[in-house]
């Protein structure tokens, strides 16, 4: 049996929003929010990740909690933008 090209890239694109889910997940967590949600706008390869409570930190607390997590797990996106949840 062999796999089809469709069903290689279902196999990836599911991995791939694994790994999102993963990303989001632990952002939500290292900031302490209850709810959190993310959006891609995909012509410019950017993520955009909407956590509660964010606007509570400076940015730059952002950048010292954000940025280790954003080099750990390594997505293939032009830009990654972190929004205060409203």
């Amino acid at each position: 049996m062999s796999i089809s090209m469709e069903d290689q890239n279902e196999s990836q694109y599911e991995e791939w929003q694994k790994d999102v889910e993963y990303l989001v997940g632990v952002l939500k967590e290292s900031f302490e929010s209850d709810e959190a949600r993310y959006n891609l706008d995909e012509l410019n390869d950017i993520l955009y990740v909407e956590l509660e409570g964010l606007d509570e930190y400076s940015d730059e607390e952002i950048i010292e909690i954000a940025e280790p997590i954003l080099n750990e797990i390594e997505l293939d996106f032009e830009d990654v933008v972190l929004l205060p949840l409203g």
